[in-house]
């Protein structure tokens, strides 16, 4: 059966990015290492000899690739990682740990860590709680969440019940 594996695009970045992913979610790790050689596509200064081409590394069990591949492309809201918190003190570890260094916070849950990757620091009761067959209280959670920036389980939970 076949794996899928997301490969993330990086101007110089991969390395330093895969290092910085593996240090906040546990069991990750960072593994093969390739670097670019004279057998390489001639590019712009990221495809010089000996500079980093891909890296794999492993978040919580899911095996993803980088690749500096240069300025051509960058990263856009859409495409995000969901990470399901269990708690608020799983929303602000995450939270915090991925704007470290120079994120930028978003709205709804959303943030760009410092090399411009979307994530959604989502806690599970969420879903929820705007699903809920009351339609009222549905409204009232998802309005809430419509304002906030960092999610807020016991403010979500309180415009719940209304």
């Amino acid at each position: 059966m076949p794996r899928i594996t997301p490969c993330l695009w990086f101007d110089t970045q991969a390395e330093e990015a895969a290092t910085f992913y593996a240090s906040i979610f546990r069991n990750s790790s960072v593994g093969k290492i390739t670097r670019y050689t004279d057998a390489h596509y001639p590019g712009g200064p990221e495809a010089q000899p000996g500079k980093v081409l891909t890296v794999d590394f492993e978040l919580d069990g899911q095996k993803f690739t980088s690749i500096n591949g240069g300025p051509v492309f960058q990263f856009s809201e859409a495409v995000s990682m969901v990470i399901d918190c269990k708690d608020q003190a799983e929303v602000d570890y995450y939270w915090d740990a991925l704007l470290a260094g120079g994120g930028q916070p978003s709205q709804c849950g959303w943030l760009k860590d410092r090399f411009g990757f979307s994530w959604q620091v989502t806690p599970v009761e969420l879903y929820d709680l705007v699903n809920d067959p009351d339609p009222a209280k549905a409204r009232r959670a998802t309005e809430a969440m419509l304002k906030m920036v960092k999610l807020d389980i016991g403010e979500l939970k309180k415009a719940h019940a209304g």
